[in-house]
């Protein structure tokens, strides 16, 4: 029923955009040159359905196995301390209102608290079609410069976060996971908690012994509930590991991991002494850095989409 959706939702676009051209062609042929009202609203329809054009050809771009699957995003601080665990909280408070502005819906599965302020690490579920094809493009190291709000002289600081992208595997795709092979562990959730949730021992914590891979989920009150969804992320880390096996570039990405400091970033935001924010793989950059911050985003995703179809 959910791919039924997906290709009713493609094929419902094509046919209004066949038969708006239709209405555009016959409305054009009748039209006088001096009626300025109808041209006016002629213009304005063709510029709203080509719009829509651009958008269902941009789509094309979004072919891969798993463009269509939800995305589940993992946030690490790196270099630069407090700072960096604050530009971790900046990064969830982006993604989290681009996938507003999208339609999507967020989950927090788990997260680490900062020994000052911030966020060490945060994993994040983003479900929504097409979530993985349009951020799978932010794997990598975000860099940030700005004058600290931590640091009493005012200085400038440099931040480093590292952003890690998977897709969330469908329950259509089989991935074995044999019972032996997993070490659960529950512990108490930490952090603020209410009423039975740092109370009790829920959080569970899973460690997949072939691969190395360790996976927690605390966010849920039921440890039943947490365990299914640190399963689940363990399935789509399993999933993209099997893939990149399969792939040369993403076995090179997934296996040739870099120092989350200066050198290494995919993308720099800078608040001082100007605004800019600059993709350094494709070069598409803008001034204005709060709006990237609070989630218009899709200008670097399509620079990089558009650039990885040329290559």
């Amino acid at each position: 029923m959910q791919e039924l959706k997906s290709l009713r939702g493609q094929t419902g676009v094509y046919k209004e955009l066949a038969a708006a051209q239709k209405d555009l062609e016959g409305f054009l042929a009748i039209v006088s040159d001096n009626d300025e009202e109808s041209l006016k609203h002629l213009e304005e329809e063709f510029e709203k359905h080509s719009k829509k054009l651009d958008e269902l050809e941009f789509q094309k771009l979004l072919s891969g196995p798993s463009d269509r699957n939800s995305a589940i995003l993992n946030i690490n601080a790196g270099a630069g301390g407090t700072e960096a665990c604050d530009w971790v909280s900046m990064l969830l408070r982006m993604y989290s209102r681009w996938a507003e502005d999208q339609k999507h819906k967020v989950s927090v599965i788990d997260v680490l608290a900062g020994e000052e302020a911030g966020i060490k690490n945060v994993t994040i579920l983003i479900e929504g079609e097409f979530a993985y094809g349009y951020l799978k493009s932010e794997n990598g190291v975000h860099r940030l410069v700005r004058i600290s709000p931590f640091d009493s002289n005012k200085r400038r600081h440099t931040s480093f976060a590292s952003v890690d992208v998977i897709p969330e595997v469908e329950d259509d795709i089989k991935i074995d996971v044999k019972e032996s092979d997993l070490r659960v562990d529950v512990f108490r959730s930490g952090g603020k908690g209410g009423q039975g949730v740092n109370t009790t021992d829920s959080a569970v914590r899973i460690t997949h012994t072939p691969s190395g891979i360790v996976v927690q989920c605390q966010n849920e009150r039921s440890q039943l509930k947490n365990k299914a969804t640190a399963l689940k992320v363990l399935k789509s880390r399993l999933y993209k590991m099997e893939m990149g096996r399969r792939k040369d570039e993403q076995q090179k990405s997934y296996s040739a991991k870099q120092e989350i400091a200066f050198g290494s970033q995919i993308r720099s935001y800078v608040l001082h002494p100007y605004n800019l924010v600059k993709d350094n793989r494709t070069d598409y950059e803008t001034s204005n850095a709060t709006a990237v911050l609070e989630g218009k985003i899709n200008g670097f995703l399509e620079a990089y989409l558009r650039k990885r179809e040329k290559e």
